[in-house]
């Protein structure tokens, strides 16, 4: 018969969850589909040191199956997505992994969620601005967007208008934004971009507005 370990004994190190010290850092790409997001992130990756993960909302998309959903489910099923990829993101960075998210906040709540989720302080916000005429050219190019959602997101995505930093892929390739942001990180002000907005928009403001929408 089984016998337990007695309280306060030391659990064999196979059973122990690892402890982790600290939480990773987050690099939050915000900016309208195809404004080059999914780019810079795969060129920080060549360029930054430590390890890091590439979390892109596409890719969770990506993971449905199942019949098609019905045009009048399609907002609310995207809206799961999102919230389960936003506690994602929270848990990968909280068991100390370093992220590069790739995700457009082109709805209110989705930056009122990750203030609530994400470490302010551990959070760099970065802006991926490009001018619309060239986003649509790339949906276009592209042709795997629906037509018109780079111009649908393009007021909505920094609506709230402050980033720690933001990088223009109209101007700049994603490799010149890629080191832009490296060189970023190592002296980067407090309060962070998250830190101020967390004040700026109060938890019940927040509330009020996550339950409008």
């Amino acid at each position: 018969m089984a016998t337990e370990t007695p309280l306060g004994a030391t659990a064999p190190a196979h059973s122990r969850i690892p402890h982790t010290e600290v939480g990773g850092t987050v690099i939050l790409l915000n900016g309208a589909s195809s404004s080059g997001k999914s780019s810079i992130a795969r060129e920080l990756l060549t360029v930054l040191e430590g390890s890091w993960f590439h979390m892109p909302v596409d890719a969770f998309h990506s993971m449905r199956g199942g019949s098609d959903i019905p045009d009048d489910d399609l907002q609310a099923e995207i809206d799961r997505t999102a919230k389960g990829f936003h506690r994602a993101v929270a848990g990968m960075a909280a068991g100390g992994n370093n992220l590069i998210v790739d995700h457009p906040l082109s709805r209110h709540w989705r930056l009122l969620d990750l203030l609530d989720l994400l470490v302010p302080e551990d959070t760099v916000f970065i802006g991926v601005r490009c001018p619309l005429p060239e986003l649509e050219r790339r949906e276009k190019e592209r042709g795997d967007r629906h037509p018109g959602l780079a111009a649908a997101q393009y007021s909505q995505v920094h609506a709230h208008e402050l980033h720690d930093l933001d990088v223009d892929t109209g101007r700049h390739s994603p490799a010149e934004c890629a080191l832009r942001i490296r060189d970023f990180l190592p002296d980067r002000p407090r309060p962070t971009a998250f830190e101020t907005l967390r004040r700026t928009l109060s938890r019940s403001d927040r509330l009020r507005v996550t339950s409008a929408n």
